[in-house]
């Protein structure tokens, strides 16, 4: 057993360096006539193919996808060859696997400039092209935005929120894709991305109420909606017609399936099963059963617009099926390295071979789709290893890449170590030679992460100590779940235990010391606890390849900088985090407190005038922001225009009638002002609210305050 996956590791880090680049003979050039066709490409994202009624009718109605797929081919058995959004949008984009791309996971790896992706590819054709995109897995920085003309990915962050998941409904997507359609005098690429099926499932109303028992499903039906908005304008141009057009999900969604709640960990079929509809001009509606994946998209693309298929794509083209003909019959590969790479938890990577599935992890898997589509009974037997893992080895060497091409492009030290700061070998990566035994598998090892999920309800629903308890019981009988050290260090930060989380984050680090995700928990921490030299010591000797990629961490390092009043070091953080991400409003406002330090300091007008616009522009950002207000407020004091403060501090309390700088400093303003009457009510909700965290001297001076004011009255 701890042979277990051990081919698959060496025979990952060979392909990994051997990847072989692009030449401008893979493809061919501008000399290919287009045939005047339009493309659309549609994926949904966290889409399960049972929730559309033209695969399965007994969920809910998704009548204008069903009407996509009346007209078009509908593929009853396509497969992703990952769970994740990015890998999948690469293997639809690329034409290839991960085995040859190289892309694994969201976040950690980015897509080689050398890389021909499918905009590039159509662009060289004389297609216009555009790509409208629902979150920030495929944010531009990961690659995917490789020769499209226009990216359109502005998303807005909420403060404060989730950093890495910010997202827009499918509706603003939509009207972008359809501004940006209705502009175009030439044949076109259009790629439209929805995040809307992903958690949180919190679908608009109607679809809120309807659903209120299945947000997932209301999720599905809110985008059917949209997607017949976007076929009624296509047909209102004319452009059905003369448009093929590309549906599918990148991954599913367990929805609690073989006890998985979401997705990313397992690779049933509730999560790579996927949608498939393709409707192209001058051909029947069809519906196919053959087994088919997300890298037959590129060159059934290619034939259906008359172009030469590039000789680098792995897949197939669909177009003789979706004209009645059989196809070849060929393995799917698939991966689920989620786990592998953020967890140090053992690789999942598996093949489907006709009706047969075979799953590779320390606890062996083997399915036959046919009887057992749901993969219920596991029909694995120990003297069948053999056979499977010497399958499994021809397939991974199959779709990687081809022997002929290593030479070409050589590796050096320099090289691998520009890889890895570009995040292709992350060094959150587990080490290739770990041997992984059945303790490591993820069928093992989910249940009890999902145990430190239940622990952060408990503690969220006020019972405080019983979490504790729970997540101090994991990590004693088993300290390879990374995500107990994580909450539990989440619960004493919220309690005011700074020491205490420190403490625990500490162990995790000692524990996990690849795991990007504890190490930004822990300056995350450091800065809330005032440790702001230990903030820029343990970034500057961290050697994770994440550093010069993550905008949130290079925003931890500017508040650190500003704490510390070193603002040059501070601005230069700020002006990266926006080189990073253009739309983060926590950045805009720190450099905007960066620049009224200076103003103070310097009395330098245009430091002012800077502060200003950063906090401008944090506010148009996210008008829901409340510091930003409170910094303009104190712009307009510094400038001696009181009244212009007192109006941004109470739009701060309007967005937040508790935001602290606000009540404190409209108190001060009116005490100025020696209106006490309208000074006393600001200062005493302060003090209801934060006269516990004060220290004794300012406790007094709060006391005074409020008792000037009561002597007045």
């Amino acid at each position: 057993m701890k042979k277990n996956l051990t081919i698959f590791l060496c025979l990952f880090v060979v392909f990994l360096f051997s990847r072989n680049f692009y030449v401008a003979s893979d493809y061919p050039g501008k000399a290919l006539k287009k045939n005047g066709t339009n493309l659309l490409l549609i994926t949904i994202d966290t889409l399960r193919a049972d929730r559309l009624s033209c695969y399965n009718p007994d969920f809910l109605k998704t009548p204008h996808i069903d009407a996509l797929a009346a007209r078009g081919t509908i593929f009853k058995r396509a497969f992703a060859h990952n769970s994740t959004t990015l890998p999948s949008h690469a293997n639809i984009l690329l034409g290839t696997t991960p085995l040859y791309h190289g892309v694994h996971d969201n976040f950690s790896f980015i897509i080689r400039e050398e890389m021909v992706t499918l905009a590039e590819y159509l662009a060289e054709q004389g297609y216009a092209t555009g790509a409208f995109v629902g979150a920030y897995p495929l944010d531009s920085r990961f690659g995917l935005a490789q020769g499209f003309s226009t990216y359109d990915d502005e998303y807005r962050r909420q403060h404060e929120g989730n950093f890495y998941s910010p997202e827009r409904r499918a509706e603003k997507v939509i009207n972008h894709a359809v501004d940006w359609i209705g502009g175009q005098t030439s044949p076109w690429f259009a790629w439209i991305h929805c995040f809307d099926p992903h958690v949180p499932y919190d679908p608009p109303e109607p679809f809120k109420t309807r659903f209120a028992k299945t947000p997932y499903n209301g999720e599905v039906a809110y985008v059917d909606q949209e997607m017949g908005i976007l076929f009624k304008y296509l047909e209102s141009q004319n452009l059905i017609e003369n448009t093929a057009i590309i549906f599918t999900g990148d991954h599913g969604e367990s929805l609690g399936d073989h006890g998985e709640e979401t997705h990313a960990f397992f690779a049933y079929n509730s999560t790579i099963w996927i949608p498939l509809i393709i409707s192209a001009p001058e051909l029947k509606p069809r519906i196919n059963t053959q087994t088919v994946s997300h890298i037959d998209i590129f060159p059934t693309i290619c034939e259906i617009l008359k172009l030469k298929k590039p000789a680098f794509l792995q897949g197939e083209s669909l177009l003789p099926a979706m004209k009645g003909k059989k196809l070849k019959t060929r393995p799917v590969y698939f991966e689920s390295l989620y786990p592998y790479y953020n967890r140090g938890w053992a690789p999942l990577v598996g093949f489907i071979r006709g009706d047969e599935k075979f799953i590779d992890s320390p606890i062996y898997e083997l399915y036959d789709l046919k009887a057992d589509f749901n993969e219920k009974i596991n029909l694995f037997q120990p003297a069948q290893i053999r056979i499977y893992k010497d399958s499994l080895e021809r397939v991974i060497k199959d779709f990687s890449a081809p022997e002929n091409t290593k030479a070409k492009y050589k590796f050096d030290r320099k090289a691998l170590e520009k890889l890895q700061s570009l995040g292709y070998l992350s060094g959150s990566h587990v080490a290739s030679n770990k041997e992984f035994t059945k303790a490591d598998d993820v069928k093992v090892l989910l249940p009890i992460y999902y145990k430190t999920q239940d622990a952060w309800n408990t503690y969220k629903a006020g019972k405080t100590e019983v979490a504790i308890n729970i997540l101090r019981k994991i990590l004693a009988e088993n300290n390879k779940i990374d995500m107990a050290y994580k909450r539990l260090a989440g619960i004493y930060s919220e309690t005011g235990r700074i020491q205490e989380a420190l403490e625990i984050l500490e162990q995790g680090l000692e524990q996990f010391p690849s795991s990007y995700e504890t190490f930004i928990d822990y300056i995350k921490t450091l800065n809330n606890a005032a440790k702001y030299s230990q903030v820029i010591k343990a970034i500057d000797e961290s050697d994770f390849a994440e550093i010069d990629l993550d905008p949130e961490l290079c925003y931890q390092l500017g508040l650190a900088y500003l704490h510390l009043r070193e603002y040059s070091q501070a601005i230069k953080a700020g002006e990266k985090t926006i080189s990073l991400d253009p739309n983060y409003p926590e950045v805009f406002h720190n450099l905007g407190e960066t620049y009224l330090a200076l103003a103070l300091k310097s009395k330098k007008r245009d430091d002012l005038v800077k502060a200003s616009e950063m906090y401008q522009k944090a506010i148009e950002l996210d008008p829901t922001f409340p510091k930003p207000f409170n910094g303009l407020g104190k712009v307009y004091h510094s400038s001696g225009d009181i009244s212009a403060a007192i109006g941004q501090w109470k739009n701060a309390l309007q967005v937040d009638p508790d935001h602290s700088g606000s009540l404190f400093n409209l108190g001060m303003a009116y005490f100025e002002e020696q209106k006490y009457r309208e000074a006393y009510p600001y200062f005493t909700h302060y003090k209801k609210l934060y006269y516990h965290r004060l220290s004794p001297e300012l406790k007094s001076n709060l006391d005074q305050l409020i008792k000037r004011c009561i002597q007045v009255l």
